[in-house]
């Protein structure tokens, strides 16, 4: 998925969530069908944590809520765009 697909969107979460820094990690997603129709896509706005798919796996409740937060904040601002 090419960076330029989440630019836009990732202005308006930095804006939402100052701070927030992204990162290009390599895999498949369904968000590469979007990115490769033109459509602006930002992926991995799950649950913070760790060890995706693996017994290990977790997640960091305390995170929950400010990303929640910023998918609304995100959701609102493409709802008015």
């Amino acid at each position: 998925m090419p960076e330029s697909t989440s630019a836009e969107l990732f202005a308006v979460a930095q804006k939402l969530l100052p701070g927030l820094e992204g990162k290009a990690v390599g895999g498949g997603s369904d968000g590469n069908f979007t990115a490769a129709l033109g459509v602006p896509t930002l992926d991995g706005l799950g649950a913070v944590g760790g060890g995706a798919h693996a017994d290990h796996e977790y997640v960091v409740v305390e995170a929950m809520a400010e990303r929640a937060d910023l998918v609304a904040g995100l959701v609102n601002a493409i709802q008015h765009t």
